[in-house]
């Protein structure tokens, strides 16, 4: 496969990474485009190799995919309709955080124009690889200023956010909220919390026998479910010694042991809640360390959102509310192309009456959508 004479560090070297220079481009100090995270992932061997997942070498978070697991914006049907007619589909471009779900900066650059470089750099990737199909999934508001002017498929769909609204405590928020989900939410906790104790790690305090405990919570859910774990312990190590106070983890233990926990990572204004796992069946433990605990951190110390991960309409009934996600999609098959825009303008179609929906599902008392959601 060809390299573009734009890329820099060559393909497939995430070592090579220069944190600081990275990072420069980095906005909103988003911790899945960090170079910490990316090499975490490279060096612990939960991209390259065999996994489906290789470093494109762009001046951004750019991979080689050979299959579509671990990208959250699901392009599965294309591939079956491309491969069903004879056309390619993989290896595809994919701009994303791996395995995160998560809205942050794809297309690096501090002004419009850097941005504009940057599609224009992945465009002319595209056309010296031959490759049939890209998307940049999870852009963020300054990358949708640049590929909404562009010949890129635009789809969107909806996460489930907590936004605080200056509370002092958690019962100051569940005074915002309805009188039921408001006891719901009461009796939640309560159960978690007979016979169960919390207390919050992050990568400075967390021993090494806590890390083994987080990877194999997170194997045994994820086995559990009939996913294969993406991330392994040297994964989590490595995290948490690069990112140190940003890498957060709720521990849930029972009988002075570990068997449950929420990990974590955060930004100065952001509360990233990532990979739950248990070691046994824990229903409102879950809630508790994934969500509770999550929004009574972020009062404690002042953040301002809360975005606990993808999917999940019950995180409306505990507080969190509808927010868009965008992604954009490049596929080189004009009649393919075509037959993409009209499903997506149906989706689209489906999402908005959906969101009426889920609209009205909103705990709060008071609840007015942003804008840039509706």
């Amino acid at each position: 496969m060809q390299k573009s004479s734009s890329t820099s560090p060559e393909a497939g070297d995430l070592a090579r990474l220069d944190p600081a220079a990275w990072n420069a481009l980095n906005r909103d100090e988003n911790p899945f485009t960090d170079a910490r995270f990316l090499r975490a992932a490279g060096e612990s061997g939960c991209v390259e190799g065999a996994t489906g997942w290789h470093w494109a070498g762009l001046a951004l978070p750019g991979w080689i995919k050979l299959h579509s697991h671990g990208e959250f914006v699901f392009d599965f049907a294309w591939a079956d309709a491309a491969q069903r007619n004879g056309l390619p589909w993989y290896p595809k471009l994919l701009i994303a955080a791996p395995f995160t779900p998560v809205t942050g900066p794809r297309l690096f650059g501090h002004d419009r124009d850097a941005r504009a470089a940057a599609l224009a750099g992945i465009e002319q990737r595209l056309t010296d690889d031959g490759l049939p199909a890209a998307s940049i999934n999870f852009g963020d508001a300054h990358d949708a200023e640049v590929l909404d002017d562009s010949t890129w498929l635009g789809r969107f769909g909806w996460q489930y956010h907590w936004h605080n609204r200056d509370w002092r405590s958690f019962d100051d928020f569940l005074a915002a909220l309805r009188a039921k989900p408001r006891k719901n939410i009461r009796q939640e906790r309560r159960r978690a919390n007979e016979g169960w104790r919390y207390r919050w790690l992050d990568g400075a305090t967390i021993s090494d026998e806590e890390l083994a405990t987080v990877a194999g919570c997170y194997r045994t859910t994820h086995l559990l479910y009939g996913n294969r774990p993406s991330l392994n312990e040297d994964f989590f190590r490595r995290a948490a010694r690069d990112f140190g106070d940003r890498f957060l983890v709720c521990m849930a233990a029972r009988d002075g042991l570990d068997r449950a926990c929420g990990v974590f990572w955060r930004s100065s204004s952001r509360l990233y809640g990532r990979y739950w796992g248990a070691l046994e069946e824990t229903r409102d433990v879950h809630f508790e360390c994934c969500y509770y605990r999550g929004i009574e951190y972020c009062i404690e110390h002042g953040l301002a959102v809360f975005e606990p991960g993808a999917q999940g309409e019950h995180k409306i009934r505990r507080g969190f509310v509808p927010v868009r996600t965008r992604s954009w999609h490049w596929i080189a098959h004009p009649g393919l192309r075509e037959g993409i825009r009209h499903w997506l303008g149906m989706e689209a179609e489906a999402l908005v009456q959906h969101r009426r929906r889920l609209d009205e599902l909103v705990p709060y008392r008071a609840f007015e959508p942003a804008e840039a959601d509706r």
